[in-house]
């Protein structure tokens, strides 16, 4: 999708993609990064407080009444109110039309704009019913794919299917970041970006079903499950739930031979050079 001039129309346009997308039989509907405002970010603290909705308003409470109407889970999108400073937030509203999961972004992209907004404090998962069965997910949004610890603790929280809003540019390095996520974890990642024509986008919203190799199929085989092009429109990406289930209790990536003892470094708080940032927040 791409975004309208303002937040009412992202309102009706949204809601009307939620109704197609049952139509044509998703269990969840997922927005791009930040849907209610199109992702505009911005230093100007009071253009931010503008555009920033409340959790429990209007506009993300229409998704979680629309969710209940048509047993279909969502995971809307956008610039929540929040002190001191907005934050980046996705919601997953079930097929009852209750919240799930809220997740504000954790890695802002803090070289930019976003270093205005109110960063997320951590990483969650959750149960999800979809009426066929339940399905454990998480989220990352669009930065936090490129640090593999964010997809890692989902997957020791057992998320089977990351969901990852998105708003930059989805080219060759991107994709094999979300593809090395879903491969070394054995997840699902599901990944909505904005459409050609949304300001540095340029669609290509993609699923990758974590599924690296396959009893009777020799070598490798392609885990894309989905790459929906540049063009505004509804793509539906179906996971293998059981067999993926099946796959992480015999194969070797995930949390199988994982040796946590050995990585303190990982957790260390210091940082050298050439990796030293003056914009650095910790």
């Amino acid at each position: 999708m791409c975004s309208t001039p303002d937040q009412a129309g992202n309102l009706e346009k949204g809601l009307n993609y939620c109704r197609q997308a049952k139509a044509m039989g998703a269990d969840l509907a997922l927005f791009p990064e930040m849907w209610n405002n199109g992702y505009r970010v911005t230093a100007d603290p009071a253009q931010l407080e503008a555009d920033a909705v409340p959790r429990d308003g209007a506009f993300v409470r229409a998704f979680a009444n629309l969710a209940k109407e048509l047993e279909m889970a969502i995971g809307i999108t956008f610039l929540e109110r929040f002190n001191p400073a907005p934050r980046n937030t996705l919601c997953v509203f079930d097929r009852m039309g209750d919240c799930v999961l809220t997740y504000a972004k954790v890695h802002t992209c803090d070289f930019d704009v976003e270093r205005s907004l109110t960063p997320g404090e951590d990483f969650y998962s959750a149960d999800l019913d979809t009426g066929r069965g339940s399905v454990r997910i998480g989220a990352m949004i669009c930065y936090d794919r490129e640090f593999p610890e964010s997809a890692r603790i989902l997957m020791l929280q057992g998320a089977e299917v990351i969901l990852v809003p998105n708003a930059c540019p989805m080219q060759i390095n991107r994709l094999a970041q979300l593809r090395a996520r879903a491969y070394e974890n054995m997840a699902g990642v599901a990944t909505a970006n904005y459409a050609y024509g949304q300001p540095d986008c340029n669609g290509h919203s993609s699923a990758f079903d974590g599924i690296a190799y396959r009893d009777g199929e020799g070598g490798e085989r392609d885990m894309l499950l989905l790459d929906a092009g540049e063009a505004e429109g509804i793509y539906l990406a179906s996971f293998p739930l059981a067999e993926l289930r099946a796959y992480r209790e015999n194969e070797v990536h995930g949390n199988a031979y994982r040796h946590p003892g050995k990585y303190k470094l990982l957790v260390a708080e210091e940082r050298k050079a050439p990796f030293v940032r003056a914009d650095y927040r910790g």
